[in-house]
């Protein structure tokens, strides 16, 4: 029989790595917003930093209903890492296409994490239907930015 303790231990860390990667793409949907010319885009990435956000709300209420009420507000170092490049690369000329790269690449980090988190078997029903709704929009989100970038040439 699996111990209870282990197991809200595994559902809070699953959920903490979500919210770190979603703490990034806020972040860094936030940078890219207030520096991509098209203003198509600009709307675009505005609206997903707060599209993150309120995943991040709601994965912290499920945090909250599992008892943990200390929700650390950081994200992950490869997060800043790619923020910093990304602006590092704007500088030195790159323009939309390099912001919509960067933003892929935020992407995909967030795609990994929620694979990693819906592989977890601890994961209460609730919580599974949360991550897998969220994972879906970060799936079309990505597949957005990508063609975005594509056409940006």
């Amino acid at each position: 029989m699996p111990n209870p303790s282990n197991t809200a231990r595994s559902v809070e860390e699953t959920l903490y790595s979500v919210t770190e990667i979603l703490h990034d793409g806020q972040q860094g949907f936030r940078k890219i917003g207030d520096e991509i010319k098209d203003p198509v885009l600009k709307a675009y990435f505005l609206d997903e930093s707060l599209r993150r956000a309120e995943f991040r709300g709601e994965l912290e209420t499920l945090l909250r209903e599992q008892g943990i009420h200390d929700i650390k507000e950081k994200g992950t170092a490869g997060g800043a890492l790619r923020r910093t490049w990304g602006e590092f690369k704007v500088k030195m000329g790159g323009g939309d296409h390099t912001l919509l790269s960067t933003a892929e690449q935020g992407e995909d980090a967030a795609i990994q994490t929620y694979e990693e988190a819906l592989a977890n078997t601890d994961l209460p029903l609730p919580v599974r239907k949360t991550l897998s709704t969220q994972s879906a929009h970060i799936h079309a989100s990505h597949d957005y930015v990508k063609a975005a970038r594509d056409n940006s040439d």
